[in-house]
């Protein structure tokens, strides 16, 4: 049993595209669809945390948000493992040389997230320490 405040599953289907660039192929990787259930070639749980709330509220105000999948590592077949909303965790799996992929979020997904963060409350905004002036800057010295 899941916990429908946190969990919900995506099913997600990847399509692979060929491109010609210099007369060589390259294979693209792209996500062909991505709906809530278990739809797909792949179900993968899109789990809320609650340390990630403000990437998720970052995500939904940005006008165009989206779901990241985990696809392998770069350059190999792409495999769906993994799903998120934060691009700070996506972020995470680039630098590790993941092959991340990205598509539209449903409008069911989002309509989730907003409930989920109106349920968990916004996370606090972390302040910025005021810098002294001249701080950051070069003194001159007086010999």
């Amino acid at each position: 049993m899941t916990d429908s405040y946190n969990l919900r599953p995506i099913g997600v289907t990847l399509v692979a595209r060929e491109h010609h660039i210099r007369g060589f192929r390259a294979t693209q990787w792209q996500i062909d669809s991505l709906v809530p259930g278990d739809e797909g070639d792949a179900t993968l749980w899109l789990q809320l945390t609650m340390t990630e709330r403000a990437a998720y509220r970052f995500n939904l105000a940005s006008g165009n948000p989206r779901l990241f999948v985990r696809a392998g590592f770069a350059g190999g077949p792409a495999e769906p493992t993994a799903i998120t909303a934060s691009q700070d965790v996506a972020a995470d799996w680039l630098d590790g040389e993941q092959q991340v992929l990205e598509a539209a979020m449903p409008l069911a997904i989002q309509v989730w997230i907003e409930a989920y963060l109106a349920r968990h409350g916004e996370a606090p905004m972390e302040e910025r320490k005021k810098k002294r002036k001249g701080a950051g800057r070069a003194r001159e010295m007086d010999a």
